[in-house]
């Protein structure tokens, strides 16, 4: 279910634009605005079959506009689960799965879209290539898809009491859970959505969707303070995914509270042939603010050519890991703490490391592909710690 439509105002803008840059005689100009204002609040009331001809309207103007393309193609998959004809079902399926591709081919890049594309393209746990696949037990499934047609025909209490059988049927679908909360935000009631958004978190803790719907009601109720908690949340077990970032920055703008890890200017560097770490901009060993990064080179260089092999004897090929980077900071911060005249970005990392957020900061601020793979293994044992490092250095006093 898809509460939150971060980009659906941009499309206004796109068609005023558009009528604005197009040659386009008045009365067409008019319908795709007159179109995409429609199509915009009906899909904020979650009428997505609704909007559909207003979309196919401003679709046939704006073709190459992914976000379009995408709330052209989510509002025919919730079409076909309204109707009760297979075949017209399945068409509305196919209609949708070729929007959400051309999507995805013009560059849209959001979780949503792809979660979708991969359960209608089979690669959901059945298989199946007709809509999203929440369950293994067929009752439970398809109960979930009469649930989900409830809730985009706007009948919230029908839609919730079917939420709780598939939770019966199946204790761990997380989506039933949250789409219930989902049906509680519409209907105003911040109480029960708590309930339902907190089943699903204890369904799957490690899920960023139901901290940060559940923040949705604490920010209505201006209670801020509780949302930032459920934001960051969200944040530290999906640190990677976009809308869990989404989610903290609607939270910064709102209370004008400024959002920014500690700047840590690490030179840039690359390996040569031989296993050599060498700097793009060259370092004097003098210079007491900079000779501190030679060692962190010099230990990265160690990780690169030995230490990588013995620490991970299962990985096949060297990656940057979490472990390389905590100890290189840590060497470079050990060099700095020698000289006279250490800067200020090493004392915020020793600062970091005698309160044991550093390998926190590492995941948060400064991850690569390498260093994220260590975040799923890191969260289990140190939740904590990345808990305190987004509220106490991420969240800006």
């Amino acid at each position: 279910m898809i509460n939150q439509f971060p980009t659906l105002r941009t499309i206004v803008c796109v068609a005023l634009f558009l009528a604005a840059c197009v040659s386009l005689n008045a009365q067409t100009e008019e319908e795709i605005v007159q179109a995409t204002a429609k199509a915009v609040t009906l899909i904020e009331q979650q009428r997505f079959a609704e909007a559909i001809p207003h979309l196919e309207i401003v679709v046939k103007a704006m073709p190459d506009n992914p976000q379009i393309r995408f709330f052209y193609g989510w509002s025919l998959l919730a079409k076909s689960k309204q109707v009760n004809k297979t075949e017209e079902a399945k068409q509305l399926s196919a209609k949708a799965l070729e929007q959400l591709k051309e999507a995805k081919k013009l560059g849209m890049n959001e979780p949503e879209l792809d979660s979708l594309l991969a359960i209608m393209t089979g690669q959901s746990p059945t298989g199946g290539s007709e809509g999203p696949v929440y369950s293994q037990n067929a009752e439970a499934e398809k109960t979930m898809n009469q649930a989900e047609s409830l809730f985009a025909q706007s009948r919230y209490e029908e839609a919730v009491k079917l939420f709780e059988k598939v939770l019966t049927l199946d204790p761990k679908v997380y989506q039933a859970a949250v789409s219930g909360g989902d049906c509680f935000v519409q209907k105003g009631d911040w109480d029960s959505a708590e309930k339902w958004y907190q089943r699903a978190i204890a369904i799957d803790p490690n899920r960023e969707t139901a901290y940060r719907y559940s923040a949705t009601p604490l920010m209505k109720q201006k209670k801020y303070d509780q949302a930032r908690d459920r934001y960051i949340e969200a944040f530290i077990v999906e640190p990677y995914n976009r809308m869990s970032h989404r989610g903290i920055n609607q939270w910064s703008e709102i209370t004008g509270k400024n959002l920014r890890h500690p700047e840590i200017e690490v030179p840039e560097f690359t390996f040569d042939a031989k296993g050599k770490a060498v700097p793009k901009t060259a370092i004097d060993p003098k210079d007491p603010s900079a000779s501190p990064w030679l060692a962190y080179l010099a230990t990265r260089e160690s990780w690169k050519n030995e230490k990588f092999a013995k620490a991970f004897p299962k990985e096949k090929q060297y990656r940057h890991s979490l472990t390389e980077e905590a100890e290189s900071l840590r060497t470079a911060v050990k060099a700095a703490q020698t000289g006279k005249l250490p800067d200020k970005q090493f004392e915020i990392l020793g600062q970091l490391d005698n309160e044991g957020l550093l390998e926190a900061f590492i995941l948060l601020a400064r991850p690569d592909e390498g260093i994220a793979e260590d975040h799923p293994d890191y969260l289990k044992d140190n939740r904590p710690k990345l808990r305190q490092y987004a509220a106490n250095y991420m969240v800006q006093k």
